[in-house]
């Protein structure tokens, strides 16, 4: 698997995220620098969780998704007589 990469700019945005969130929630001022630390660290630790949790939702559809192509192309067929 490829390392999940952002922009810098979807990297600021979760960066002052995080800080919002410490200065709302925790009533604690956090720099860019320890934000970022904070999310590499869930990115690596939890991040994966998330990932495959997505890949069995996805999985999931797509099985829905063929068994109804499955029933369209049974409808489909014509007599055989």
């Amino acid at each position: 698997m490829t390392e999940i990469a952002f922009s810098q700019d979807q990297k600021d945005r979760m960066v002052s995220k995080i800080k919002a969130y410490f200065d709302s929630e925790l009533n604690q001022e956090i720099g860019g620098f320890e934000a970022e630390f904070l999310m590499d660290f869930f990115a690596a630790e939890i991040g994966p969780h998330f990932y495959n949790r997505g890949l069995q939702d996805a999985q999931q559809l797509l099985t829905e998704k063929m068994e109804e192509v499955g029933y369209v192309l049974q409808e489909l067929e014509k007599p055989e007589g």
